[in-house]
């Protein structure tokens, strides 16, 4: 975000690390009047106004100096759903320490114990697995379990009420371990998942076992990371309520990296994407894309062609821009998905009429070049697709090693203002 005039509610919030509710309770008792927009009588904020807040100067500092934080001791992690490990990874980088990973799909478990031989990868279902043992040795728990709905049988959502879903897995080993904080990655969606229910649920469930979510849930998008890439997750932040310490989601970098940055030697990488293998589109989808311009669609073709190509599709609503859809060099490629080639989802290369190879989907994830894939290409492409954006991870574990560091301060000074036993002598 660059500094100007005026911002919206949900931008000052994220500005002033508030909830966009708080500032209009705010508003609404003349604490931070809002300045309201003629015709629509929408909120916003000047700059004047936000600036008196020490948020805002802080905010926009670390735009460019990013979140980096040493850890003040070890701290450990036990990741669920791992999947490839993107996240691991990035949190890995950010300092923070992988004790145990756990991942049911043989291949991506093939991939982390190749790439990291002394992580301690747990391959199974975690319907059938026991975590106890980690009890009170963990300090983050993490996972991007999968969005599915709850059984609402009563008013409030309880942890009963998820069996059957991996969200239910994901709070069963948060209470099981209890770890000081727990983070949960998800896509955009979840927000509005059963009209915002399912995400009330987990909240609320989490809530039962003992911890705060902290509000609002926010967003992710990973162009603000150092992703060359508009992909969107949603981070979900959970505190043990026994600790009272704030957390802060990562700020934003103010630069976005783009495809070039992400294939080609340059700031992001030190050397151009290594040559690897890759699918191919068959012939008749090649002719089509052929007539494809950088940073154009299905649109750009003669009309003839784009309702032969879209078939009943042509005749229903909604852009459909990720379909036929050759990246640019100078903009963030769209969101990857588990295959290059689905007619829905084409992500074409800028020059040539082709996927991206697997080092180049594994560039816009921004995986280290020497991390290998294990299976097919399609299984490496799947792996590639479900991960976290390794350096949107590190941003993470950054904020996530400023709570915990906070945390630890504030423990040791705790124990500095019990009063002492005073030895008597006789």
């Amino acid at each position: 975000m660059v500094i100007k005039d005026y911002y919206t509610v949900s931008e000052a919030a994220e500005i002033l690390d508030k909830n966009p509710d708080t500032l209009r309770r705010w508003d609404n008792e003349g604490k931070l009047s809002a300045v309201r927009e003629p015709i629509s009588n929408y909120r916003k904020y000047s700059k004047e106004q936000l600036e008196i807040f020490p948020e805002f100067k802080t905010y926009f500092e670390k735009v460019d100096k990013g979140n980096y934080l040493e850890p003040s001791k070890e701290f450990s992690v036990l990741e669920l759903f791992a999947g490839a490990g993107g996240l691991a990874i990035g949190l890995e980088k950010a300092g923070l320490k992988c004790k145990a990973l756990n991942e049911i799909d043989k291949w991506a478990c093939k991939t982390l114990r190749s790439n990291r031989p002394n992580w301690q990868v747990l391959e199974g279902d975690i319907r059938e697995m026991d975590f106890s043992e980690y009890k009170n040795d963990i300090d983050v728990v993490t996972g991007g379990f999968p969005c599915q709905a709850f059984s609402y049988a009563g008013k409030k959502l309880g942890l009963k009420d998820a069996r059957g879903t991996l969200f239910y897995e994901f709070a069963r080993v948060v209470q099981e371990v209890k770890p000081k904080i727990c983070i949960g990655e998800n896509v955009r969606g979840l927000l509005n998942h059963e009209n915002g229910k399912t995400l009330e649920g987990m909240i609320s469930i989490l809530d039962e076992i003992g911890y705060n979510v902290v509000a609002p849930v926010r967003v992710l998008k990973a162009i603000n990371y150092n992703v060359p890439q508009k992909r969107e997750r949603l981070i979900l932040v959970a505190i043990r309520k026994d600790i009272d310490v704030e957390y802060h989601y990562p700020k934003p970098f103010s630069e976005i990296y783009t495809l070039k940055d992400a294939l080609k030697k340059g700031d992001l990488f030190s050397k151009k994407v290594p040559k690897s293998e890759g699918s191919k589109y068959p012939q008749h989808k090649k002719e089509v894309l052929d007539l494809i311009p950088p940073k154009g669609y299905w649109r750009d073709l003669p009309i003839a062609i784009q309702k032969e190509y879209m078939q009943k599709s042509f005749y229903l609503g909604g852009g459909k821009t990720g379909m036929a859809r050759r990246i640019g060099w100078d903009e963030p490629c769209l969101t990857l998905t588990c295959s290059p080639a689905q007619k829905q989802t084409e992500r074409c290369h800028p020059d040539e009429t082709r996927p991206f190879t697997v080092r180049e989907y594994a560039r816009i994830q921004t995986f280290p070049d020497e991390w290998k894939f294990e299976g097919s290409i399609s299984q490496q492409y799947k792996q590639i697709g479900n991960a976290v954006p390794v350096n949107l991870a590190k941003e993470i574990g950054y904020s996530i090693i400023r709570f915990l560091n906070e945390e630890l301060l504030s423990d040791q000074a705790a124990i500095s203002a019990e009063p002492k036993q005073q030895t008597v002598n006789f």
